[in-house]
């Protein structure tokens, strides 16, 4: 049975490299914690994604900083590392994720859609989010941020036969500094997402069948409001890190409330046994009409608006190299020194 632990940041919009130093401390704090054989830290672990400037300069190369770190911590602690960022990947940014291996294997995975504004910054990518983990011995889904609430995704899952879904999540609420009749609108968007993101981990559990260990982001964050110039977006990422069994029995969590920190739990890796059928709508929990038309509407404006950009060459990635690596990486020996 392996001990799976979560990692919950509270990091700072676009300081990269601070972002990663916290990171690594706190990857290192949970290990000796929890002595876990899995520490998973969210999606975006590089700044977190919100509408904000600062996010066009976010994307590392995808065998940068953020790849060095978690692969070097893998081999290091001994332990399988997964967590996700902004990534170069050839001549586009990707919301990457990576799960790396202590014996040198590492698996990458592009969230399929970037979720709404998210789409001003990076593009979807089309691989099937499973990684044979040889740590484990076992097949891994892989999803990031709302790859989580689709049942696509789970579909995806189960018939590639994951035992266990590993996965980062970044969750930014509705703007909680409007004021009058738009402040008690977005309070109760803002109730119905925490509702949703403290259910959805079980969900998944529920329909793939296997245990799933969901890692979040918490905090206050100040973003922009889309097709609102100067307008700020005061917020909070809800938290919500969760381990959960197949049941959907919650074994570990944080919640918004408990802020940064890292909870772990063992679970049992074994044949999926499902207990809720893949569901017929688009998501899993039962969305708002806000939250459509924020998906559609800011979708269809974040993607022309990436095209634009990205056609001007106005990323500052863009004058990095156009270097990549494969999705599937297999474990390489470690070099002895000669006596």
């Amino acid at each position: 049975m392996p001990r799976i632990a979560v990692v919950q940041p509270a990091l700072a919009l676009g300081e990269v490299e601070r972002n990663l130093t916290r990171i690594d401390e706190l990857i290192r704090d949970a290990h000796r914690e929890h002595h876990a054989d899995v520490i998973v830290v969210p999606e975006a672990c590089t700044s977190p994604n919100v509408y904000a400037r600062v996010i066009r300069d976010a994307p590392r190369p995808v065998d940068g900083q953020p790849y060095q770190l978690l692969t070097r911590l893998s081999r290091e602690l001994g332990c399988v590392l997964a967590g996700g960022f902004l990534a170069k990947r050839g001549r586009h940014a990707y919301g990457t994720f990576v799960l790396a291996e202590p014996g040198g294997a590492v698996h990458l995975h592009d969230k399929d859609i970037p979720t709404a504004w998210e789409q001003n910054f990076y593009r979807g990518g089309d691989d099937e989010g499973l990684a044979a983990c040889e740590a484990l011995g076992a097949t891994v889904g892989l999803m990031s941020g709302w790859e989580w609430a689709r049942n696509r995704t789970a579909a995806r899952v189960r018939a590639g036969g994951a035992q266990l879904v590993i996965g980062g999540m970044c969750w930014p609420s509705m703007p909680l500094n409007w004021p009058g009749p738009l402040r008690v609108w977005a309070e109760r968007e803002h109730a119905i997402w925490r509702r949703q993101a403290r259910e959805l981990p079980g969900q998944v559990a529920r329909i793939t069948g296997v245990p799933v260990a969901h890692a979040s982001h918490v905090g206050p964050v100040e973003g922009q409001t889309p097709l609102g110039p100067g307008i700020p977006w005061r917020t909070q990422m809800i938290g919500e890190s969760q381990v959960c069994d197949r049941d959907g029995t919650v074994l570990a969590r944080l919640s918004l409330e408990d802020g940064e920190g890292h909870v772990a739990a063992d679970v049992e890796l074994g044949p999926a046994q499902p207990l809720d059928p893949v569901g017929e709508r688009y998501w899993i929990p039962r969305m708002t009409l806000t939250t459509h038309a924020a998906w559609h509407g800011m979708n269809a404006q974040g993607a022309l608006a990436y095209r634009a950009r990205h056609a001007r060459r106005g990323f500052s990635w863009q004058s990095l190299p156009d270097s990549d690596l494969p999705d599937e990486i297999a474990a390489q020996p470690v070099a002895v020194a000669a006596r």
